[in-house]
């Protein structure tokens, strides 16, 4: 399908989280698997709250997860084509002009509340004289607007929530643009997709009651409608809709040694039928994505189990994933990788087994003993417990008065890796040397 056309439309009024990333993943994945395109569409209509450095953030972030586009806009440079339309769309009654205050509203909202009716704005703004209007801009009024829904039955067919509809009559006219002049969401949003002509939206279920209003504006451009496609939202391992799901930053992940693909993988496959497996790279994570097994309750996401996966995903990581990241070759990576938690953690192991240490003797005559007690070589994990059950004997030593001399011998550290795996890898020579206080 070549004319598939997918968008991620970030707001650039704070960093990447765990919920808009989900998003584009979702949506470039669709792209990929397709043979079509991804856009990005940078929606910085809140002038306000808008800052470059979140969006170069944004950037920076959907880089390193490997969610790279081919085209991009900013809805604060099509102001023009947005006024435009809605000049036309006032001309043929579909937005007109209120002049109720934000205190007005909410009265009307919560009388219609305590009648046991829904909070559906009235449309007396339509019923306004000349001369009510003319009074209320006397006083300093300046009217907002709002899209006129036309009455039926709104009907789509969910890519995950399968058939949807809406009747008309149940739905406010959702306000366009604020008394300020500045535009919400709704409308910039839907001349965008139907300018750039995207085919696909893929975004969370809390803009569902939006899609059906959006539809009717689409039908109003004369523009075709979009697939669409509801996320179901995360929540907190807890069970309710957790506020740090909304600020867990990306950033912060990477630095933590979070893998861009561990994320990815993750993500594809929360909330589905399907296991949550390593992917190595995204076309084959494409390949997979199927949006008939996303279920529609509402995923529960750990950070915990996000780090647990990721130490799986590092460990099973295959040398040719990370060769231009470490300072080993692969018979090393394969080596130690099973102990692993980050790719970052390797340079622990390579300092300890490759580079010259200066050892530190707490206790000579342990280590002089243990010296001379070293097996020879080829060594394997279980030259560690062989040797230390013959040091036992001849030391006569136990616990932490055995082992911690050793380590700090042996390493120079406190702690650190586990000397059954270590002593293969820096070999009898250099510990041997380590053991009788030599920088080796």
């Amino acid at each position: 399908m070549p004319d598939v056309k997918v968008r991620f439309a970030p707001s650039p009024t704070g960093h990447m989280h765990i919920g808009n990333t989900r998003t584009a993943l979702f949506n470039w994945l669709l792209a990929r698997k397709l043979g079509g395109r991804f856009m990005l569409r940078i929606d910085d209509t809140d002038r306000e709250r808008s800052r470059a450095e979140y969006e170069q953030s944004l950037r920076e972030v959907l880089t390193w997860l490997g969610l790279t586009w081919e085209e991009e806009a900013r809805q604060s440079a099509r102001m023009a084509r947005y006024d435009e339309v809605v000049a036309r769309l006032k001309a043929e009654g579909r937005v007109y002009a209120c002049y109720e205050t934000a205190e007005e509203l909410e009265v009307m909202r919560k009388r219609l509340l305590s009648r046991g009716l829904p909070p559906i704005y009235d449309r007396s703004a339509l019923k306004l004289t000349a001369e009510e209007i003319a009074a209320y801009e006397k006083e300093g009024r300046r009217p907002h607007y709002r899209f006129k829904l036309s009455p039926g039955l709104i009907e789509w067919d969910d890519m995950v929530r399968g058939p949807v509809h809406y009747d008309a009559a149940n739905l406010a006219d959702p306000v366009i643009i604020r008394a300020d002049g500045s535009y919400l969401y709704h409308l910039p949003s839907v001349i965008d997709d139907a300018d750039f002509g995207i085919t696909h939206i893929i975004r969370g279920e809390d803009h569902v009651t939006n899609t059906a209003a959006q539809i009717q504006m689409f039908e109003a451009l004369g523009a075709p409608v979009p697939s669409f496609a509801h996320l179901p939202l995360l929540t907190g391992k807890e069970g309710k809709l957790s506020k740090r799901l909304g600020s867990l930053g990306v950033r912060e992940l990477r630095a933590e040694g979070t893998e861009a693909m561990a994320i990815c993988s993750f993500l594809a496959k929360l909330g589905t039928s399907e296991a949550i497996e390593p992917f190595y790279d995204l076309d084959s994570l494409a390949q997979s994505l199927d949006l008939s097994r996303l279920g529609r309750s509402q995923p529960k996401f750990d950070e915990a189990e996000l780090k647990l996966f990721n130490t799986r995903f590092v460990r099973s990581l295959p040398f040719a994933r990370v060769k231009d990241r470490v300072n080993c070759d692969e018979a090393f990576w394969n080596a130690v990788r099973g102990n692993l938690e980050t790719v970052a953690g390797i340079a622990e192991w390579e300092k300890i087994c490759h580079q010259k240490l200066k050892p530190v003797i707490e206790d000579k005559a342990l280590t002089d003993s243990a010296a001379g007690l070293l097996p020879p070589e080829p060594w394997d994990e279980t030259t560690y417990n062989s040797w230390v059950e013959a040091l036992k004997t001849a030391t006569d030593r136990r616990g932490k008065a055995l082992f911690h001399p050793l380590r700090k011998a042996i390493t120079a550290a406190e702690t650190g890796p586990e000397l059954k795996v270590l002593l293969p890898l820096i070999g009898r020579c250099r510990v041997c040397n380590r053991l009788k206080g030599l920088e080796a």
